[in-house]
């Protein structure tokens, strides 16, 4: 009886203190426009009871009918619904008065405004407010016991220097308090190469990175460019990474009814939301129904999204005014990318999570893609790219407040899925892309001109068409799904050039596997690999002669299977573990005729993206392959998965040690 009371009290302050700031956004609401009347600043305060009430009643019944109509529709429902609760709280309670919809309509814009304001002052502009009501403790039996569950989230792109640099500047205020409280552990694991998110979330959900040699690809069996991004394709390389895993007695990582939201792949999720390799049309709307039904939720996220439009150009205008370098345009489609990515796709990952929390599942496993888009534009470390970095960690508390509210008793683990590099491009550097350089390279030798294919794309724009296949008209839906890259040309003098980051892959389509040796480049193109190798910006370039793997530089070679080096070591400034990740890399089914990399400045740790990046991945060096795993005080690392390779060192080496860490992990507290 005691403690009913106690949490029934408890309740009542939750209540009163949920209400008081729609209770003030409705105050300065109604002053603002014309056409509301209100007696007594209490009758506001009834308002909002009335809209909270309202709120929880209509999801009650609008739950199984969304279920039914899809997404798109329920966003639909969703508006209508909080303008009807709008409308019925200011023309139901006394005291108050409505006198056009109109007014109806301002008041609804300029409550959520001064909500989005409000918070903003008082420095609490993180997306607590979207899943508020999931973090009220619910009451247990004397002695109940909560059965594990785990909750990984991924931080894409935070590497483990910028972690440390970001405890000390009071950016990752959340991750800083569980380090220095003592109930987290933070170490750097090694990524492998590609470093790159799709490689890194295969070796994580399924343990195993088999013949994914880079984020895009030209692909020999279906002989076209496979990107990650894109939901077709992604379904085929998940197909193929949980085969391999099957072959080596592996299963998905989410297996057992768990949720995957927001990332690449499902890990064979029974759940699985905003996944680019499960993206279908339409489905159930059942799991958006609390974020686009609860009052001033889609719009608050709305209006930071429209927000972060604003700060992008002032952010994008005062690095040019500035002269900071290095840097790139900002705009276009990334002006409008970057607000999705940081604002409403922030708050609807939270709230999906939010919801598998509170069912219990026993994994839930969540990509934020914030930081890693705009550190790509901006910089590693540029103040816009703290901020992104910032927005995550307050979500990371959010998350732990809601875990600890839930049915299971969750444990949290913060895990990148590489880190970034910084570096004037290679077109800064060389006053041309990569592409155009080849073109050139290859039409000396050539009576007719030859047929250069490049592929490149944003990483980030496939997670957005993924929310736009979701909530899209049918037909719609199916024309992003079947989107791929513009098919290669064919012929003895094509080639592809798919770019990743600070690596360029290049296949010949006419040959077998899309592969020739070295021998056959100097005899078809002398050109090439020595004009590439000659180039400012390029290290080296690897490729095939016999048996033997061999990555060449501008004064020496390395020869990968035998190790022996002729000359200048190319591979001498990316470390000791740079021949093994090459040689493995170009052992794939999938690998590429050439692989050209970019130089790696010793001093400042730059590279040289062959994209419009700032900031980027998929390569050797820098901090790219810094990776970051935060995981509870109480679960150890196991010794035996770390790496000893490289004398005096000893850390986890590739996402798939991550992976088995995690079933590990999972089988010693009974997941």
């Amino acid at each position: 009886m005691r403690s009913w009371f106690a949490f029934t009290a408890r309740d009542t302050r939750d209540l009163l203190v949920s209400l008081l700031p729609t209770a003030f956004a409705l105050w300065i609401s109604a002053h603002l426009v014309t056409g509301v009347r209100v007696d007594s600043p209490f009758w506001l305060l009834a308002s909002a009871a009335v809209l909270a009430v309202g709120d929880l009643l209509v999801r009650l019944v609008l739950g199984p009918l969304v279920a039914l109509i899809g997404p798109l529709p329920t966003v639909v429902v969703g508006v209508a619904v909080q303008l009807l609760l709008l409308h019925t709280a200011l023309t139901a309670v006394p005291g108050l008065d409505l006198r056009s919809l109109n007014a109806l309509w301002q008041v609804y814009l300029w409550t959520g405004l001064v909500a989005v304001v409000a918070r903003w002052v008082v420095g609490s502009n993180d997306s607590r407010w979207v899943v508020r009501e999931l973090l009220r403790h619910r009451p247990r039996p004397p002695g109940a016991v909560r059965e594990p569950g785990l909750l990984v989230v991924q931080v894409d792109g935070l590497s483990m220097p910028l972690l440390q640099f970001g405890l000390h500047s009071g950016t990752l205020t959340t991750i800083a308090r569980w380090l220095r409280e003592g109930s987290h552990h933070a170490e750097g694991w090694r990524v492998r190469l590609p470093s790159t998110t799709p490689a890194s979330q295969a070796g994580f959900l399924h343990g195993s990175t088999e013949d994914i040699p880079a984020f895009r690809w030209w692909d020999p069996e279906l002989r076209r460019v496979l990107v990650a991004n894109r939901p077709a394709d992604a379904a085929v390389m998940e197909e193929r990474v949980r085969a391999a895993a099957h072959a080596a007695g592996r299963t998905g990582l989410l297996a057992r009814d768990g949720a995957s939201i927001g990332n690449v792949f499902s890990g064979e999720a029974s759940h699985a939301h905003l996944v680019v390799s499960t993206s279908r049309v339409g489905g159930s709307g059942r799991p958006y129904l609390r974020y686009v039904a609860r009052p001033f939720v889609l719009l608050r996220s709305v209006l930071l999204t429209l927000g972060e439009v604003v700060k992008e150009v002032y952010q994008g205008w005062h690095q040019r005014v500035r002269r900071v370098e290095p840097r790139i345009p900002r705009r276009g489609w990334y002006v409008l990318l970057r607000a999705l990515t940081n604002a409403l796709l922030r708050d609807l990952n939270v709230t999906l999570v939010a919801q598998e929390l509170s069912q219990g599942r026993p994994v839930v496993f969540v990509d934020f893609l914030d930081y890693d888009e705009v550190a790509h534009h901006a910089g590693v470390a540029r103040a816009e790219s703290l901020d992104a970095l910032a927005g995550v960690d307050r979500v990371l508390q959010t998350l732990a407040d809601v875990a600890a509210a839930s049915p299971r008793d969750y444990r949290v683990v913060v895990v990148s899925d590489h880190g970034q590099a910084q570096g004037p491009t290679f077109e800064q550097v060389e006053g041309r892309p990569l592409q155009e350089l080849v073109f050139e390279l290859l039409d000396r030798e050539l009576p007719t001109h030859p047929v250069v294919t490049t592929a490149a794309v944003g990483e980030v724009r496939g997670r957005v068409e993924v929310l736009a296949r979701d909530f899209a008209t049918p037909t719609r839906a199916e024309r992003v799904s079947a989107r791929h890259e513009e098919e290669t040309a064919s012929g003895a003098d094509s080639v592809v050039v798919a770019t990743a980051g600070c690596t360029a892959l290049l296949s010949v389509p006419e040959a077998p596997g899309g592969r020739i040796d070295l021998a056959e480049f100097d005899r078809r193109w002398p050109a090439l690999v020595p004009g590439l190798v000659g180039t400012r910006g390029i290290g080296f370039v690897v490729g095939r002669r016999g048996e033997e793997v061999v990555a060449v530089g501008p004064e020496g070679e390395h020869h990968l299977v035998s190790g022996r080096v002729s000359g200048v070591d190319p591979l001498t400034p990316f470390g000791p573990r740079a021949a093994g990740d090459l040689l493995r890399l170009m052992r794939f089914r999938t690998a590429p005729a050439l692989l050209v990399h970019s130089t790696l400045d010793p001093v400042t740790g730059e590279v040289h993206a062959f994209e419009e990046q700032v900031g980027s991945h998929g390569g050797l060096g820098g901090w790219q392959n810094e990776a970051v795993l935060v995981h509870p005080a109480e679960w150890k690392v196991a010794e035996d998965l770390r790496d000893r390779s490289v004398p005096g060192e000893a850390p986890l080496v590739g996402a798939t040690t991550i992976h088995e860490q995690l079933v590990r992990w999972m089988e010693e507290v009974g997941l």
